[in-house]
Parts: C-alpha cells; structure tokens; sequence
C-alpha cells in the first residue's frame, strides 16, 4: 500500500512535466486513477495519498467500493470507463459522476431514461473509436458529429467531452489530435484520452483527462 503513494507521486510528477512541455498548467489534467481489480483498501490508500478522482470499468465493481467510501471522502469523484450495457445504465447513473463510455443509441436513450427516473445527472463523455477497430467500441469517426448533436437535442444529455483508446500500434498523437479537434468544433471541454502507455503524448495534444491503472495500483489480478 505504500507504493500507491509513491506511484502516485511520480505519475503526478510526470503529468507536470509533459504539460510543461505543452506549455500547459498541470492544474488543467485531471488524473484518473483505474482501480478495476484492485479492492477498495488500494482506493483508500490512493485517497490517503490525495488521489480523489478514479476510474472504474464494472458498475458492479464500482459498487460494491465506492458508495461506502463517499461519507468519510466528499470529494471523491468516480469515472465509468469501461463499456456499458443498456441494462446496467440506472446503476451507473446512480453511482457515477462521470460515465465516460456512451457510444451508441440505444444506451443514449436508456442513460436518458435512467437519469429521468433517479433524478441525477451524472456528466457524460462519447467514446470515439478513433482508429475505427472492427474489435472496439466507440462510435465511428464519421458518425461521431451526428451522435454528439443527437444526444444533445434529442435525449437531452449533459455531454461534456469525447474520450478514446487509439490503436495499440502506432503514434497515438494524430488520434489525439483529430480528437482534439472535434472537440474543438462542437464546444466541448472535456478530453479523456491518453493510458499508461501514452499518457504524456496525450497531454501534449490536449488531454484534461488521463487514466492511469497499473502504473499507481500494480498488476491486476483478473482471476
């Protein structure tokens, strides 16, 4: 447990450093922290280190950690991450505060749906799939304007930003970028790209979002 706080301390120190490098303020990128696996003594250990904002990719999971941590932790925020099923979209409008992973219509109309009949309105985030992977999700490229305009006119959503995993070979910085720029061209200021892998390109390209697991929590055990 306390290589979290150590880990933290250098993930943090590399964030300030690429922004630097971008001539950005570190203030501006948010860490998430991917505590998928991990149970919830990690979490509070990440939260004694000053962490407070974490991703989490089952809303199961998600919930059987968090809801006990928020009396004694006020300003932890937790980020769905990870792919969401239409039946699971009131569980995480119950839970999260930011579900990053809405990337198709039918979960559009059920997360509007689910934040009608709680009375919540977490943020949410469309995922790209910028690489346009046949084997990920996200919305396609081409179609990512069109969905962003529907689920804001026509489901009434709180989208806040765009989020995406670039292909796993190659220079992620032209996915960013493209990313970056659509952003841009629908007025939105939120920009979750960027993993332990490449979250310093990512920063440098804009990110105010960065999802960083391992390299804070250590390996996870999938069994």
């Amino acid at each position: 447990m306390d290589d979290i706080g150590a880990n933290l301390a250098r993930i943090r120190e590399r964030i300030e450093a690429a922004a630097h490098r971008a001539r950005r303020d570190s203030a501006e990128v948010t860490l998430v922290a991917v505590s998928k696996t991990h149970p919830a003594e990690s979490v509070l250990a990440a939260l004694g280190a000053g962490q407070t904002t974490f991703g989490e990719n089952r809303v199961q999971e998600a919930a059987s950690k968090f809801p006990a941590l928020r009396p004694g932790h006020p300003a932890l925020r937790l980020h769905i991450i990870g792919g969401l099923q239409t039946n699971k979209a009131r569980d995480a409008v119950r839970i999260a505060d930011v579900i990053e992973s809405l990337d198709r219509p039918k979960l559009a109309a059920a997360l509007a749906d689910a934040m009608e009949k709680e009375g919540r309105r977490p943020s949410l985030l469309v995922q790209v799939n910028v690489g346009d992977e046949p084997q990920k999700a996200g919305i396609a490229r081409a179609g990512a304007a069109d969905f962003l305009r529907a689920c804001r006119e026509e489901w009434n959503l709180p989208v806040e930003g765009l989020m995406c995993i670039p292909p796993a070979e190659g220079d992620p910085r032209p996915h960013f970028a493209w990313l970056r720029e659509l952003a841009a061209r629908e007025g939105l200021r939120t920009l979750s790209m960027g993993m332990s892998a490449d979250f310093e390109i990512a920063i440098e390209e804009g990110a105010t979002h960065v999802r960083v697991g391992s390299a804070i929590f250590g390996h996870r055990d999938y069994a």
